[in-house]
């Protein structure tokens, strides 16, 4: 019985922690400017991000040792 139970917590803090990853990872890659959610309120600058994005996939860091 107390296996059953390791495998159980085990499972669901695995699945727990990707569901939150995954909003995390939707709400990153929203094109929204203004969130609420509950009392919390969040404006975002996208296009400064999209920018910033799009000069960090075309101008990649210097590596002196060649790794990635």
């Amino acid at each position: 019985m107390v296996e059953m139970s390791e495998i159980f917590w085990s499972s669901f803090i695995t699945i727990v922690s990707g569901l939150i990853l995954a909003i995390i990872a939707m709400c990153y890659k929203s094109k929204c400017t203004e969130i609420h959610c509950g009392c919390i309120k969040i404006i975002r600058d996208v296009k400064t991000e999209e920018k910033e994005h799009e000069f960090e996939i075309t101008h990649p860091p210097n590596n002196p040792m060649g790794q990635v």
